[in-house]
């Protein structure tokens, strides 16, 4: 039975210690923060230490995706099999208790662990269109595409998200006890990415219709 359908951790690596109740190992849980992500930190080691580099991602189907120049040592580490762990995280919110001891974040993150493999040269213009298509949808099919030179400067990876396991925290404050009676305001001050006015650089015709929607998403 896969860890999708138990809920359980793929690896011991991948297993919760640290509050475990809030451990999440389900791929609906895994896929929304994965999918609510624009940057995605990859840490990996080379003969100089340990480096953890923030890049783009996407995901299609059972992959986590970057992209990136030719010349990357990060990318070509990756590419020759390095084992890599990814870390996405969005903050939700500042919790704040009755006690200094007791204050918190409300979060949802997810560890992939493995090894990147290459996107052939005959998936990657459809690969990298998908990414267009994840930053604004329609957008791949108004932007001049990457031309032969473009393409075969540009590495593209991908991961398999088998090795993963999530961690959420949700609510309010856990205040001790003997702390509720304290004269302290204590609640959540919540965060949240959200799309502000575009500003357009350049305006030739019409505005496309998902550039109009990001600006009422932005109102709303």
């Amino acid at each position: 039975m896969s860890a999708e359908e138990t809920n359980s951790p793929s690896s011991t690596r991948t297993r919760v210690r640290r509050v475990p109740q809030r451990g999440r190992y389900d791929r609906a849980t895994l896929e929304a923060i994965v999918d609510d992500a624009y940057v995605c930190h990859i840490a990996f080691a080379d003969s100089e230490g340990v480096h953890n580099i923030p890049t783009a991602c996407w995901r299609e189907g059972n992959h986590l995706y970057v992209h990136g120049s030719n010349g990357s040592r990060m990318l070509k580490l990756a590419a020759d099999g390095a084992q890599v762990c990814i870390t996405v995280m969005h903050l939700d919110g500042l919790v704040l208790a009755r006690s200094a001891f007791n204050h918190s974040m409300n979060y949802r993150c997810a560890i992939i662990y493995g090894v990147f493999e290459v996107v052939p040269e005959s998936q990657k213009a459809a690969t990298l269109d998908a990414f267009m298509e994840t930053l604004a949808p329609g957008r791949s099919r108004h932007a001049r595409p990457g031309n032969a030179k473009e393409l075969a400067a540009t590495t593209v990876l991908r991961i398999a998200l088998d090795e993963a396991s999530c961690k959420v925290r949700t609510g309010g404050p856990n205040d001790d006890e003997e702390d509720l009676a304290l004269p302290v305001w204590a609640g959540v001050l919540p965060l949240a990415l959200a799309p502000r006015a575009p500003i357009a650089a350049a305006s030739p015709g019409e505005t496309p219709c998902y550039v109009l929607d990001w600006r009422e998403a932005a109102k709303a």
